[in-house]
Order: structure tokens, then sequence, then C-alpha cells
């Protein structure tokens, strides 16, 4: 097949993917506020992630980073919109929950919620995949399976667990600063700020950034342990995330004393 047909097909199937969960959203709408709802909002949030970012991989496997960043860009657009107050993240829970502004019962409940939306996806894109439309998914629903597929760490896990870390951290401070400036298209600069990180780590840790992401995606491929992959992908970028409630204070206290020589 030509390259326009199977970008085609891929856009198509991650378009599905998007719609499938905003109809999911809609259905649950009706539903009284509470933890059943929020769950079932995260878990839709987590499917939704992990469904388009699965097609994505074809998508950066076949016609490189460049597009694969301009389609996660406009994906993460519509999600900061549509999504409401699910995160399909973990660890901005986890933020939440150490500053005092949800419980912990909550925490845990939105991040089983998301994991299992997150990893249950598959079931729909391994179907999607097998019917093999396009010379870009063959092999693809087989390749991808728990234990058959492979781990994106082209550096020792330390080094991975770091950057995903940092790379976190910068994220968080980026969408802290861009809350209380409050610029024009702020949700385009918070989408233009993560998927950079994203791409800048692509080629070392993966770039996931997101512990039920990178679970939905790689828990359970060769090249890494569970407990490695725990490492890298729950430990270090939670602890990115975490950290930046700690250190956010000094940078928006400098912030503050910038401007004011300025004035």
């Amino acid at each position: 097949m030509a390259l326009v047909p199977c970008i085609v097909i891929s856009t198509g199937y991650i378009l599905l993917v998007l719609f499938l969960c905003e109809l999911a959203r809609k259905l649950i709408a009706p539903l009284n506020p509470g933890l059943v709802k929020t769950a079932l909002n995260e878990a839709i949030a987590g499917a939704d992630l992990c469904g388009v970012c699965f097609e994505l991989i074809i998508v950066a496997d076949n016609y490189g980073l460049l597009v694969y960043g301009l389609y996660l860009f406009l994906a993460t657009i519509w999600w900061s919109l549509h999504w409401g107050d699910a995160t399909a993240c973990p660890y901005n829970h986890f933020e939440s929950c150490i500053e005092g502004n949800m419980s912990r019962q909550e925490t845990i409940v939105r991040t089983i919620a998301q994991v299992i939306g997150g990893v249950s996806i598959f079931r729909l894109i391994q179907v999607l995949w097998a019917i093999e439309i396009a010379e870009t998914h063959v092999g693809r629903a087989h390749s991808s399976i728990y234990n058959v597929c492979s781990a994106d760490l082209t550096v020792p896990v330390l080094h991975a667990a770091i950057i995903e870390g940092v790379a976190t951290w910068v994220c968080r401070i980026g969408s802290r600063l861009i809350t209380i400036k409050e610029p024009q298209y702020a949700v385009a600069l918070d989408s233009f700020i993560s998927t950079s990180m994203v791409c800048a780590a692509f080629s070392t840790s993966g770039g996931y950034l997101n512990p039920v992401l990178a679970t939905g995606l790689k828990f359970g491929c060769r090249g890494h342990t569970p407990m490695e992959f725990f490492v890298v992908y729950w430990i270090g970028s939670s602890l990115g995330a975490i950290s930046s409630i700690y250190t956010w204070p000094h940078i928006e206290e400098a912030i503050k004393v910038k401007e004011v020589k300025a004035e």
C-alpha cells in the first residue's frame, strides 16, 4: 500500500478511539456525581489515552518523530478539552493527595480505574490491527502482546528513571507556570510543552511520562523486568511530579522577585 492510505487508516483508527471514548463519556454523563462516576471517567480517559497511543506507535515507527509529535500534540489538546477532571495520569492525584486536596481513597480508586481502562483498550486495538487493512498493521496484533512486545529502553534503568522523572518535572512545572500566567492559548502551550518532553525522551526511555500509559503499552514487554519497569515508569515519573510540589514555591518566588525588579 502507498504511504497515504496507511497514514489515513492510522488516522481513522485514532479518530475511532476518540469517538468511542467520547460516546462513552456521554453515556455516563447522566449518572449522579460520586466515586463510581469518577472511576468510570478515569477508566474511559485511560482507554482513550492508551488506545490513541497504541496507534501513535505505528505512526512513529513508519512516519517519524515529527509526525508522531504533531498527532500527539493535537490529541493532547483534544483530551484537555474533553476529559473534564479526569487525567488518566496517577501522579496528578498523588500530588493532590500530598497537598491535602484529595483523599487517599479517591486517589487509589482513580489510579486503579485508569490502569484498568488503559490495559483493557488493547483488546479493541488488537482486533483493529488483526484486520490488517494497512501494511503498517501487518503482524502488530501479535507482536504487541504480553511477553512478545519489546521494551523501549535504550539506556540503563536508573538513567531511564531519571529521564522520565526530569521530563515529568518539566511538564508539571510548565503546567503550574501556565496556570498562574494564564497566557492566550494556554491549552495549546501546555500541550506543546508535554509533547516536546515526550519527543525529547522518546529515543531513550520511550518518553511515556505517565505510569498508566507505560503500563497499557509496555508492561510485560521483553527488555525489562517488572521491577525495572516499575522503577522507570512508576517511580521515576511520579517522583518527578511530586518533586515539582516542593520546587515550585522557589520558582514562583524567583518569578515574583524578577517581576518586582522589572517594575
